[in-house]
């Protein structure tokens, strides 16, 4: 989901009241980012606490590419990861995750092994339907074992977009809310929906009701189900000490757009982009009682602060013997304070961009390859600025292009490299770089080799349902990653 897709934030047609009056309740972040811009890195990094590049969610296979975790991924979250649902279980939490887990898909990486009590959806997006010889269809778990396979057991239809996966997902919050709050227990519940993400669906009840067309039904089915969690912590007398966040693992698709691809609002480009548009994403704090309604912040906060900002609140400390890049924003939050920071753009391997204050200077800059443009695939339709959306990739190490996103939010207008401004900011920004580079100790790529013999053929389960399928023989290879 996009910056631009919340009428908090200026979408035209106004289409997700609950948001927006959870933001009118709570505290409203116009300088979030994500870590990553695609869905399994920026998912890793959340619960880690830690770049991608340190927990091993990236491709080493070649230069600066972004790499996730599809059916043949050999990849997943190492053991030697610390998850914030594993250091929760310390103060007495019961963690759920609904949803997407993306973080692989074999038995090693299984959420419940990293954490989680509790698990209802999927290793992998909703891609599909398949053939069940080349691919097979994406199973869906609860909890150790696979109950169905997408479009099978748990019905897409691709012509209509009709799908009711975002209602189960609603119903599975709220009953392990009550669950939780019967037996007093504190719980975590990562509530992982991937409605926006193409093939895009909605329920009947939403579909065609929306201006945006089937995009716009996903994005208002899901905003009437942050609306009904809410209200349902509320009825049951616990929002005054439930912490609720809202964010989005990447910005808008608009290689999909406009018909299953959302909106970045001013920003440039879009998911896959290491720009505005890419890696800047909706955020929304939530806590009766503890957040003073309708603040805005302009701290600049990370999905991996969620991390530490939870531990915090939980009491604990984040673990001291690794480097971790989440800050706790629990004084932005509760006090208004800003907290110096730097934000760092990854695309793969490389630190593409970095962000100190309202400036930002690219390090590299690169759209995709004029190979893919040529056939299409273009994360920044409309929005092309030269010698900044780029189709070759271009190393600006030496000479950095600096924005200032203050009066350019979309990277439009370079400063000039020989202005007093230019010299005077870069060289604070290089400072930062420095330090930040010689705390960088690479983790062991995961997102490298690719094997067809290692997809959801068989998993825990498949035989009580009669679903196991015969997988090809192991082939491992190197995974191609074109962008």
């Amino acid at each position: 989901m996009g910056w631009g897709d919340l009428g908090v934030f200026g979408e035209p047609s106004k289409e997700t009241p609950n948001l927006d009056q959870m933001a009118a309740e709570g505290m409203l972040f116009l300088d979030f980012y994500t870590a990553n811009p695609l869905c399994s890195p920026s998912r890793a990094a959340l619960l880690t606490g830690r770049l991608p590049v340190r927990n091993g969610f990236y491709t080493t296979n070649a230069h600066a590419r972004n790499a996730y975790t599809p059916q043949d991924i050999a990849g997943g979250i190492p053991d030697s990861e610390l998850l914030l649902p594993e250091l929760l279980k310390k103060a007495g939490y019961i963690n759920k995750i609904i949803g997407k887990w993306h973080l692989g898909h074999r038995p090693q990486f299984h959420p419940l092994r990293h954490g989680f009590d509790e698990w209802f959806g999927s290793p992998n997006c909703h891609f599909g339907p398949f053939d069940n010889r080349a691919f097979p269809n994406i199973p869906v778990y609860r909890d150790w074992e696979m109950i169905g396979r997408y479009y099978e057991d748990f019905k897409i239809d691709l012509k209509t977009g009709e799908a009711n996966l975002t209602q189960i997902y609603l119903q599975e919050a709220l009953d392990f809310i009550s669950k939780q709050q019967a037996s007093q227990q504190p719980f975590f519940l990562y509530w992982a929906i991937d409605a926006t993400h193409a093939p895009v669906y909605a329920s009947k009840h939403f579909l065609g009701t929306s201006q945006r067309g089937l995009y716009g039904d996903a994005v208002r089915e899901i905003d009437d189900s942050v609306g009904k969690i809410l209200e349902h912590l509320q009825k049951l007398g616990i929002s005054e000490n439930t912490f609720v966040f809202f964010t989005s693992d990447n910005g808008a698709a608009l290689i999909s757009a406009p018909k299953q691809g959302g909106s970045n609002g001013p920003f440039l480009c879009g998911k896959q982009t290491t720009f505005e548009g890419g890696m800047r994403t909706p955020a929304i704090a939530w806590w009766p009682g503890h957040i003073p309604g309708g603040w805005v912040s302009h701290q600049l906060g990370s999905v991996m602060d969620l991390f530490t900002t939870s531990l915090s609140l939980a009491g604990l400390q984040p673990p001291t013997d690794r480097q971790i890049d989440g800050i706790d924003l629990l004084p932005a939050i509760l006090q208004g304070k800003l907290i110096d920071r730097p934000i760092f753009y990854y695309r793969g391997n490389e630190m593409m961009a970095v962000r100190v204050g309202l400036y930002k200077a690219h390090y590299w800059t690169w759209s995709n390859s004029w190979e893919e443009y040529s056939q299409g695939i273009d994360f920044c339709p409309g929005q092309n600025v030269s010698g900044v959306t780029t189709h070759t990739q271009e190393d600006h190490t030496t000479l950095p292009l600096l924005f200032y996103l203050g009066m350019d939010p979309g990277e439009k207008y370079p400063l000039s490299f020989a202005s007093a401004e230019y010299q005077r900011v870069m060289q604070q920004i290089h400072f930062v770089v420095q330090q930040h580079r010689a705390t960088m100790v690479p983790g062991e790529p995961q997102l490298n080799v690719c094997d067809k013999a290692i997809m959801n053929w068989s998993p825990p389960g498949c035989e009580k349902l009669g679903k196991c399928l015969t997988p090809p023989k192991p082939d491992p290879k190197k995974c191609f990653w074109p962008h």
